[in-house]
């Protein structure tokens, strides 16, 4: 069986890659880096580490890759695919639909055969947004063809896989042990074959949230209030144990919106919030506060981590102060070298706080969350903390 996966970096390299030649799978990597392509075509192989005590160190084999300035043999790989899957980000998906539609053009020409493609993106229906990415580059006489052999299943994926630098060996990644990968079965065409350790489901949409309200908000959480700290990882801001009871306080307030919409047990996601907080902690990663913390204008965004769970979980009726303080530390997150908070802190500056929180979270001014999140802003611009969190 062969893979085109689009994007060489560590979540590829380091979760989806290992995943699929562990499912008998040649995988072909889409890269820009002229020097990782060669670096690929020319070892075929590359380590995975595992970041626990004992550094279990694994081989993925039988790897290779194609750049994707020569969008040509891309598009051929894909012709020969059984499986297309990305880690690119979501505002990367515009680049790389054209040379998808490519690739589907020449296997339904030359040999129809069902295709799955799959975008392994940390946001909600990636692979749907692809599609329609997909089917604008399409010739529309190709479209009802296309419908019958390419399915594009939306997926949920987890695994922390920070910033880090193998000198001896560029391809060298180290991943936490965790990790899940959940596939949208009802979106499957037939006999698609079964990648080891994915999750199947019905319905995505409960495992979307529970990964975006509880992994992500709560790495947000410990990034923003980490970083005024003066925190420079994650790891050392959870070591404080100030931080880490507000990261779970946050994480209890999601977690009652989540179990009282799906009906959750209450005592097992308690158990994945206290799996969740280990992951944080796990001393032999380190993952920095400016990383996790990166784009707060996204994460700020009313449908993301922040935003969405604060304003329904005080709509359900659940007092939300660990989301409040967390949103006020992101508005406050000044990292010089990220382009989203040179821009938030330049809006800051010119409009005001009420203004501009309004404007990128959407919560109204007259929303009693408004006033809560401007006084907690304003109390940690002076230097003060506002109220802390129960014990864990």
């Amino acid at each position: 069986m062969k893979a085109v996966h689009f994007g060489a970096g560590n979540i590829g390299r380091g979760f989806i890659g290992p995943m699929l030649s562990a499912s008998g799978y040649e995988v072909c990597f889409v890269v820009r880096n002229v020097r990782k392509e060669s670096l690929l075509r020319k070892n075929g192989a590359y380590p995975v580490v595992l970041a626990n005590r004992k550094q279990e160190k694994s081989m993925v084999s039988k790897v290779t890759a194609v750049n994707n300035m020569e969008p040509q043999k891309v598009a051929g790989a894909i012709a020969q695919a059984d499986l297309v899957t990305t880690a690119v980000g979501l505002r990367a998906l515009e680049e790389i639909a054209s040379s998808i539609a490519q690739g589907i053009e020449l296997r339904l020409a030359a040999h129809p055969r069902p295709l799955h493609i799959m975008a392994c993106e940390n946001g909600e229906g990636a692979s749907s947004r692809l599609r329609g990415l997909v089917f604008d580059h399409l010739r529309p006489g190709l479209h009802a063809k296309a419908n019958r052999y390419v399915a594009f299943p939306n997926t949920a994926v987890d695994r922390i896989v920070p910033r880090q630098s193998h000198p001896g060996n560029s391809l060298a990644v180290t991943v936490e042990p965790f990790f899940e990968w959940v596939i949208d079965s009802s979106a499957l065409l037939d006999d698609f074959p079964r990648i080891d350790g994915a999750v199947y489901a019905e319905s995505l949409e409960p495992y979307l949230e529970r990964k975006l309200f509880t992994v992500n908000t709560g790495h947000a959480c410990a990034a923003y209030l980490g970083y005024q700290r003066g925190c420079r990882t994650i790891q050392e801001a959870m070591a404080q144990p100030e931080i880490l009871l507000q990261v779970y306080e946050t994480l209890q307030e999601t977690g009652r919106y989540l179990t009282a919409k799906y009906g959750w047990n209450a005592q097992k996601h308690e158990t994945y919030i206290k799996k969740v907080l280990e992951r944080f902690r796990n001393p032999e990663l380190t993952d920095s506060t400016l990383r996790v913390g990166r784009s707060p204008l996204r994460k700020l965004a009313p449908r993301d981590r922040l935003t969405y769970p604060a304003v329904q979980a005080y709509r359900s009726g659940y007092a939300v102060p660990g989301l409040v303080r967390t949103i006020a530390a992101a508005l406050c997150f000044d990292a010089q070298d990220d382009h989203e908070a040179v821009q938030l802190q330049t809006q800051l500056a010119a409009k005001g706080v009420e203004r501009v929180l309004t404007e990128v979270t959407g919560i109204a001014k007259e929303h009693p969350l408004h006033a809560d999140i401007v006084r907690a802003y304003r109390q940690m611009k002076q230097g003060q903390h506002p109220a802390e969190a129960a014990s864990l």
